[in-house]
């Protein structure tokens, strides 16, 4: 991969806050939004979740799911232009009494610090989601498929 793809990946793993998360619901897509931080040891992505949200549920129910991130879109710019990488992979609850919950909390509240009400809440859990593929689309007709190593490399990457 060339430094300026390997670049707008990294940017694109890191620096976007908010992903779509994709679960199975019933055996059916389901697609809802999370806030989203990558994992301090470049294993993949965290999300905070509510036990009351439909794709908490659906985690729990098959770990299976994918995050798509996706550069804003500017006034007069053409959507099939946008960055943007979809991961797939395979969610892993983290335990409440574990130090990898210590580690997902303070990596979460450095990017969401209002998030500390939410932390205090026993219904909410951090997830995991360690990647297994992907495909990053620089725009239109540029686009390549990713394996995990290379998106955990991206992730554990220094600017």
């Amino acid at each position: 991969m060339d430094p300026n793809t390997e670049a707008t990946l990294h940017a694109l793993l890191t620096g976007l806050p908010v992903a779509s998360l994709g679960t199975l619901h019933e055996g059916a897509p389901f697609v809802s939004m999370v806030p989203v931080v990558p994992a301090p040891d470049g294993a993949g992505f965290l999300i905070h979740v509510s036990g009351l949200a439909q794709h908490t549920r659906d985690l729990r129910a098959d770990a299976r799911a994918s995050l798509m991130l996706v550069v804003p879109m500017e006034e007069g710019q053409n959507p099939l232009a946008l960055p943007r990488v979809t991961v797939q992979g395979v969610a892993e609850e983290i335990p409440r009494d574990s130090r990898r919950h210590d580690q997902a909390a303070a990596a979460y509240l450095a990017r969401f610090p209002e998030a500390e009400t939410t932390l205090g809440l026993g219904d909410f859990s951090f997830f995991l989601i360690r990647p297994a593929s992907g495909r990053l689309v620089l725009g239109f007709g540029r686009a390549l498929s990713l394996d995990a190593a290379q998106i955990q490399g991206s992730l554990r990457a220094i600017p």
